[in-house]
């Protein structure tokens, strides 16, 4: 039933969030949610879709949790996420704040960064084990173990369900933007597979991070992130042509680019950028609003787009944002400017395995005429690529050097 799966979609976070608070024990809350969310499939079809299905499901999953707690006398015995024993507030009222409490659990400090993703991505986002696996490009089993190790890790540390104290907020927010970051990024062009672009990943990052601004509104960071996302996801569209061709920004229709969240994202930039000084996710983003706001190819500012990668450079280095930069100064200077920017990059081991470096020095290879360089470049990318639609690109760049070589 489709209303059920975008129920599942939009609600599973927050039911599950909020059936925590009543369980203090994650499996358990996940188990009564999935049992909420099979009642669904059983009963709206012949009562109808409720008005309000987040609450209709978190009643559910809640009641079905305080009936086995009265049945097990389990409730002061289980072990805790630590949440206090005050009286348990209707769902209308839980569920937003609940949500960001089990945002900020899934992404505690004290747990791996590996972990953090794995969590949110399975309990916050609703995204099935197999799902979370294949994102991690690991075995299930091995995904199972690392989640079951992670709510082991949280329930024995105590770690509190809750959002951190004034104090530790930024520093643990900082943790929590990085992991939706990583998520995006990974869905955005997929690692593996045959498809581009991983829509659940994507989906999932731009829907919690609009959560999150919606209920910490004013933090900058939050706004910048989303802002970043957004104008990135305006492309996507375009992104694939019609014969299912990888194209490249220049080769992209900007008429079809997604002009509502082109302006909402850069809405939440301006936001951002007069509460706080540039961070890096509103440097990214505003390297994001050049492209979005250039009428074409050729009208890019890449002088611009060089002088924000060097304030990223300076305040949050990075090889990814050396090597983009390279892009931008092949562009404005040539080809032969853009191989001399690469050649640093040759040596950096945290690109050893990255195709793009290969890829782009392909490019400006085949730019300059040096065929035969160009053909072994493209080779190296080859090897190191595993998504399917990016690999028929490069060879068919390849297929076109020898033809015309």
């Amino acid at each position: 039933m489709k209303e059920v799966a975008e129920a599942h979609r939009q609600e599973w976070g927050r039911v599950l969030a909020a059936t925590t608070r009543v369980t203090r024990d994650l499996d358990l809350a996940e188990e009564f949610t999935q049992d909420a969310f099979a009642q669904a499939l059983r009963t709206w079809p012949e009562s109808g879709v409720p008005d309000r299905p987040g609450a209709w499901l978190t009643t559910v999953a809640r009641n079905r949790a305080l009936d086995f707690l009265r049945r097990e006398a389990h409730g002061r015995r289980s072990l805790p996420l630590l949440v206090p024993d005050d009286a348990v507030p209707g769902p209308e009222q839980i569920l937003e704040d609940d949500l960001l409490r089990l945002v900020f659990t899934c992404c505690h400090p004290a747990l791996s960064r590996d972990a953090q993703v794995s969590l949110t991505l399975r309990l916050v986002c609703g995204l099935s084990t197999s799902d979370v696996a294949r994102a991690f490009l690991v075995q299930e089993s091995t995904m199972a173990a690392r989640i079951t190790r992670a709510k082991k890790k949280i329930a024995a540390a105590g770690i509190p369900y809750r959002v951190p104290p004034p104090d530790q907020l930024v520093n643990r927010l900082v943790a929590v933007l990085e992991v939706l970051h990583l998520i995006f990024t990974t869905g955005h062009t997929a690692p593996s597979g045959t498809e581009l672009v991983r829509r659940d990943l994507v989906d999932c990052a731009i829907g919690l991070t609009r959560t999150l601004r919606l209920l910490m509104p004013g933090t900058a960071d939050v706004s910048a992130l989303l802002a970043l996302f957004l104008l990135v996801e305006a492309r996507s569209a375009t992104r694939i042509g019609a014969d299912g061709r990888l194209l490249l920004l220049s080769e992209q229709d900007r008429g079809r680019w997604d002009r509502d969240l082109i302006n909402e994202g850069i809405a939440a930039l301006t936001d951002a950028l007069t509460r706080a000084s540039p961070s890096r996710y509103a440097v990214e983003a505003a390297l994001a609003a050049v492209h979005a706001e250039s009428a074409s190819w050729e009208a890019t500012d890449w002088s611009g787009i060089i002088a924000l990668y060097d304030v990223l450079r300076a305040s949050w280095p990075s090889p990814v944002a050396d090597l983009n930069r390279a892009v931008a100064i092949g562009m404005r200077d040539g080809p032969a400017a853009g191989l001399q920017a690469l050649e640093p990059l040759a040596a950096e081991p945290a690109l050893a395995s990255y195709h793009y470096l290969s890829a782009i020095r392909a490019d400006f290879l085949r730019r300059l005429g040096r065929t035969a360089d160009a053909l072994l470049a493209y080779e190296e990318a080859l090897a190191l690529a595993d998504n399917e639609v990016e690999r028929e690109f490069l060879l068919a760049r390849q297929a076109a050097l020898r033809a015309t070589g």
